[in-house]
């Protein structure tokens, strides 16, 4: 199986897409979408996004590469009674099926960042969207103090071992000279690139504790490192590390969680 396939579909991503809804509404709520729009939200997971662009009236097509957050998308979308909302499989690497300049808007928020190749990807995205048409992408920050998810991540890895060679790091979507280096190999000149930081919001009424334990469960990257710190006796160690981290970037005072996770807000106008 290809191995960020496996990652995905690995535990139950929804689990932890439910602390991220307050804010997938407010990032849409950002874009300023005038009807008619066609979008792709790419690597949508299960329409934290995706959904609310089409509550809004746009043509939706949801694209993740695990099936079982397709299918939760879809189960969401029939839910709703959201007919112009559709997910579907898909590698954000390698878009077949999808015709040049077909959507207005392509949005990733934290999705097509974690697909290898992102040369390929910038490619692709550049392909789908429409001359005059935008591209958005939301991506992590590497090595950012507010960057919840990075840290998270940078913790998770500390426990695994190396990556294999010719591993390209997520989170090297998050450096603007990256961003500007693939997409202009795409075709796109640095002078059409926005960048700009935005705060994303992590929001349960779980205690830090439990919201921890959510990632633990049910997030793949975690995941991973929870089975490598069994191996090596190292659980315990890894689990405080996390829940020190929610703890210190816990905003809430109520005994719930509210952590704000600064985020590069990427806008690619063709």
């Amino acid at each position: 199986m290809n191995p960020s396939k496996a990652l995905w579909e690995k535990g139950d991503f929804t689990k932890i897409a439910a602390f991220m809804r307050q804010s997938g509404e407010a990032v849409v709520k950002s874009l300023g979408i005038t009807t008619p729009l066609r979008v792709l939200d790419l690597g949508c997971g299960d329409g934290t996004t995706a959904v609310p662009l089409a509550l809004l009236g746009t043509e939706v097509v949801g694209i993740d590469i695990a099936k079982n957050l397709v299918d939760a998308g879809n189960k969401r979308a029939v839910e709703a009674g959201l007919n112009r909302l559709t997910f579907q499989e898909g590698n954000a690497s390698n878009l077949q099926g999808v015709s040049d300049h077909s959507f207005d808007l392509t949005l990733s928020i934290f999705g097509a960042m974690f697909a290898p190749k992102p040369f390929d990807v910038a490619k692709e995205m550049v392909r789908v969207t429409k001359p005059g048409g935008r591209i958005v992408m939301g991506n992590w920050i590497p090595n950012d103090p507010t960057s919840f998810v990075s840290q998270l991540l940078k913790i998770s890895s500390s426990f695994l071992p190396p990556p294999p060679e010719g591993f390209i790091s997520p989170m090297m979507w998050g450096v603007e000279a990256n961003i500007i280096e693939r997409f202009g190999q795409a075709g796109v000149p640095k002078e059409k690139i926005s960048m700009v930081k935005d705060t994303f919001y992590f929001i349960s009424d779980k205690s830090p504790t439990q919201f921890i334990g959510s990632f633990e469960r049910f997030y793949g990257p975690t995941m991973n490192a929870v089975e490598a710190a069994e191996k090596s006796g190292k659980v315990e160690e890894l689990h405080s590390q996390l829940l020190e981290l929610a703890k210190a970037q816990n905003k809430s005072t109520d005994g719930g969680t509210s952590i704000p996770a600064t985020f590069l807000r990427v806008t690619v106008n063709l």
